[in-house]
């Protein structure tokens, strides 16, 4: 009989920082399935996940009024990270974990806590900026895929770099990207869904991009190549 040690924490080894988020994005949506339950905050709880996606979500007309006004108060700018933590269902914000807690993982395990939360904030930041950008769309921008999108885009950056050192095809790299695009194509095409995929290649863009800057070692190197200069 092999002895196993059964008394380590389950989340033991995943990043401290993928453990934080993705205990925020389910405790944000568990407090509001809760309230629509009925089983927390009375008759007023039911509406509790429209008045969060009011006061937190993301709307492409505020970059414009941004500029127009000059009113960069936090209560305005808030909204460009707060919307990744909130999403329009359980299931939405179940998927969005399970992506952060798999490739969260991956990218945290070489890069560190800290470039995980650069990258899931960074990207989440630009994929609303481009999202309002590019659509114009009225629709409120809600919940963590262009973050984890980033992070897709850091193991991507991954890939690409193994395979190179293999000799074999980059390219192959993109297969994930290019599944998770080609679904919500689809999904696009039968159910008719809005402009939220173009903050998720954005996030996802920005990852792979900053992630070389995120490696241990690189603002070190960085700084040599200063100095020769």
């Amino acid at each position: 009989m092999h002895n196993e040690d059964f008394s380590q924490p389950m989340f033991n080894a995943l990043p401290k920082a993928v453990i934080a988020l993705a205990v925020l994005v389910m405790g944000v949506e568990l407090v509001i399935t809760v309230g629509e339950l009925g089983i927390l905050g009375g008759e007023t709880a039911i509406g509790w996940r429209l008045q969060v996606i009011r006061d937190y979500a993301f709307y492409s007309p505020l970059l414009v009024w941004l500029f127009e006004t000059g009113n960069w108060s936090l209560e305005h700018l808030k909204r460009f990270v707060t919307y990744s933590f909130v999403h329009w269902s359980f299931t939405h914000a179940i998927f969005v974990t399970m992506f952060l807690l798999a490739l969260g993982k991956l990218v945290g395990e070489v890069f560190g806590n800290i470039a995980v939360l650069v990258i899931f904030f960074a990207c989440g930041i630009f994929g609303a900026i481009v999202y309002a950008g590019l659509t114009g769309d009225d629709r409120p921008l809600v919940g963590g895929y262009p973050s984890v999108y980033g992070l897709i885009g850091a193991y991507t950056f991954l890939l690409w770099v193994g395979l190179g050192a293999a000799g074999e095809n980059q390219y192959r790299a993109f297969t994930l990207i290019g599944f998770l695009l080609g679904l919500q194509l689809f999904f696009g095409l039968v159910f008719g869904t809005g402009s939220d995929w173009v903050a998720e290649v954005a996030g996802f863009a920005l990852g792979f991009l900053l992630t070389p800057a995120l490696a241990p070692g690189a603002f070190k190197r960085f700084m040599q190549r200063m100095r020769q200069r």
